[in-house]
């Protein structure tokens, strides 16, 4: 006998391409607010709102909350929560395609996984984010916050002026539908006070571009092609660090460090 088929419907196509999972325990959302730890008099942008799971307690802790959704099957339950409060408003419309606001804010959001990249992009771009508490696959969120003793290229790059933590686990079956692995709170501060000067922010990216650039694979193959060995070698020894340290290995307090032993006058 042929395997039956299903009818795949509009709503399984949307929840495919948009990779919504919406989550569904109240602990789990408990704990993406107390993550986020929210402003009482602050504005709050929610981004991937869905229904308004997450609506109802950020706006219950917040002073402001502007919930986004584009997709409108989801749109049309989260206009009915968003009109029982007051403090709420609710925009149709695909978050990356919107102007940062003038104030500070902060982003929370059980965001579509497939678009994790873009939405932190989006919120380290934008000038006024104060912070971006963000629910992503488990592995991009140990990633981002060197939970492997490994950092990536965009945590290092971004260090001297946000810092990167992992805040949480959440277990796979607290969203519905329930996907194929856990899930992960990404927290992202934006410093009171960047660590480097700002005019030394150019000089301290065109070093760790150098060294992410894949010549060699550790720290000191990959910056010899631009520093003297010499200098190189003791700036290297000043930090700690070996010279075949893989590039991933390095940890952005050791960044700073070399960008000053380096450019040292």
């Amino acid at each position: 006998m042929a395997p039956r088929r299903t009818r795949t419907t509009a709503r399984d196509r949307s929840r495919r391409v948009l990779s919504q999972n919406f989550l569904a325990d109240p602990a789990a959302l408990r704990r993406m607010v107390d993550a986020a730890r929210p402003d009482p008099d602050g504005l709050v942008l929610e981004v991937g709102a869905g229904r308004g799971q997450l609506t109802r307690p950020l706006a219950a802790r917040c002073g402001r909350v502007v919930a986004y959704e584009v997709d409108p099957d989801a749109g049309v339950e989260l206009a009915r929560v968003c009109a029982a409060l007051p403090t709420v408003t609710h925009r149709q419309v695909d978050f990356l395609t919107v102007t940062p606001p003038r104030e500070e804010f902060a982003v929370v959001g059980n965001i579509p996984w497939s678009l994790t990249a873009a939405v932190v992009r989006w919120c380290l771009a934008a000038p006024t984010l104060r912070s971006a508490t963000l629910m992503t696959q488990w592995e991009y969120a140990r990633r981002r916050a060197g939970d492997y003793g490994r950092w990536t290229r965009l945590t290092v790059l971004t260090w001297p002026e946000f810092e990167w933590r992992l805040a949480g686990r959440v277990p796979r079956a607290a969203f519905r539908p329930v996907p194929r692995v856990d899930a992960g709170i990404l927290r992202v501060d934006r410093r009171a006070r960047p660590l480097l000067a700002p005019q030394t922010l150019p000089a301290y990216r065109r070093m760790v571009e150098l060294g992410f650039g894949g010549a060699g694979g550790s720290v000191a193959a990959s910056l010899a092609r631009q520093y003297p060995r010499a200098r190189l070698a003791a700036a290297l020894r000043a930090g700690r660090l070996a010279p075949d340290t893989p590039v991933g290995h390095v940890w952005p307090e050791q960044w700073l460090a070399l960008h000053r032993l380096l450019h040292a006058r």
